[in-house]
């Protein structure tokens, strides 16, 4: 694969990416199975599910341990009956609690005792939310990577339908680096890169699975963190499969976040990883620049980040100027320089010059090294 953090001035021209997921992609992996589990969550759906219901999501191995089917009475036992002061975030999707468990039981433990746990609660109108149920139940329940977000288990009673997760203690990315006022504590330059190479590792795990998963959803308030800053991707409510045999792409109706999604999608409806690259080199450039992908507050030219900024980083002179300036003294010019290159070439408008997440991950790496060294 060669170097993979040598860009040129002219991707398009001279293109040093070639695909080859495989060769990170698996290596800390472990699959785990819905077994009987399967048919509890596919109990009731025939009426509320729409068109895409769990029959199409198959297990990706029955012979693992199954997720936990919980009953509403014991989450809600656990989450304090859903009661305001245990609400730790609200989406489209639904509403998340903090709750608490037993360890070894599962079974609701006292606030405070017993592991902490995250509990999504579905919002009961609407379709699109069954559909994200669904896929989250199946994606997350089947998978296993330290770079995503581990998912306990859920309850499918009468209409009721929850989540539970692993609890990330320090929240998501986006709380951390848009923090607003003079004394607002600033996350460092090497725990931005750490984000960086844990996100991006996670996306790669998914892109080097057979067949492969996008994720299209990639954005800083889906990496969550836990107490160590170890960054970790959740809500796998959008995530598709991808293409397979001699298909190109899947076809399906832009969702996501904008400013995130990649203008190919956008415009014309075709998903591949190279949809979840141009996301990650968003997200990459909120990293480095420590602004948001979209601001109506900044000046009108200055709204969309990509546009304002992906200019300058196409000059060696301006890439400084453009970093957050609460980083200065706390990395390398070349790490920046490097870091700003492999951001650019994330968010190429033709997606076949964009790396795979498998080469943004060697790329990292590189700059982690840099970074060492310098310090």
């Amino acid at each position: 694969m060669g170097n993979t953090c040598s860009f040129t001035s002219d991707a398009a021209d001279e293109n040093p990416w070639t695909d080859n997921t495989s060769s990170y992609a698996g290596t800390s992996s472990m699959f785990t199975g819905f077994s009987e589990d399967k048919s509890s969550v596919e109990q009731g759906f025939s009426k509320t599910a729409p068109s895409e219901n769990i029959s199409k999501f198959q297990p990706l191995n029955t012979n693992l341990p199954s997720l936990k089917a919980f009953s509403f009475n014991d989450l809600k036992a656990a989450a304090k009956s859903f009661r305001s002061d245990s609400i730790i975030g609200e989406g489209g999707f639904g509403i998340v609690y903090k709750g608490y468990l037993d360890e070894q039981t599962l079974l609701p433990a006292k606030p405070g005792h017993g592991m902490s746990v995250a509990i999504k609660k579905l919002k009961l109108e609407g379709t699109q939310g069954h559909r994200e149920w669904l896929a989250e139940v199946h994606y997350l329940g089947s998978l296993y990577h330290p770079n995503l977000v581990k998912l306990v288990g859920f309850c499918n009673e009468d209409r009721n339908r929850l989540l539970v997760y692993e609890f990330m203690a320090r929240g998501s990315l986006e709380n951390h680096i848009f923090r607003k006022g003079k004394h607002a504590p600033a996350m460092s330059w090497v725990t931005r890169m750490k984000i960086a190479l844990d996100a991006a590792k996670g996306v790669a795990f998914l892109h080097g699975l057979e067949p492969q998963v996008i994720y299209r959803d990639f954005k800083s308030s889906n990496i969550l963190l836990d107490s160590n800053y170890n960054a970790k991707l959740s809500d796998f409510g959008l995530a598709k499969y991808g293409p397979v045999g001699d298909d190109t792409h899947v076809s399906t109706r832009a969702m996501g976040t904008h400013g995130y999604a990649a203008p190919e999608y956008l415009a014309t409806g075709h998903l591949t990883v190279r949809s979840d690259v141009y996301s990650f080199g968003v997200v990459l450039l909120e990293l480095l620049t420590g602004l948001k992908t979209m601001d109506h507050n900044r000046p009108p030219r200055e709204v969309k980040l990509v546009d304002w900024i992906k200019p300058m980083l196409k000059d060696r002179r301006q890439v400084m100027q453009v970093i957050d300036p609460k980083l200065a003294g706390q990395f390398s010019k070349k790490a920046g320089y490097k870091t700003a290159q492999l951001a650019l070439t994330c968010l190429d408008d033709l997606p076949k010059s964009r790396p795979t997440m498998a080469q943004v991950v060697e790329c990292l790496l590189q700059i982690s090294n840099i970074s060492e060294q310098a310090a």
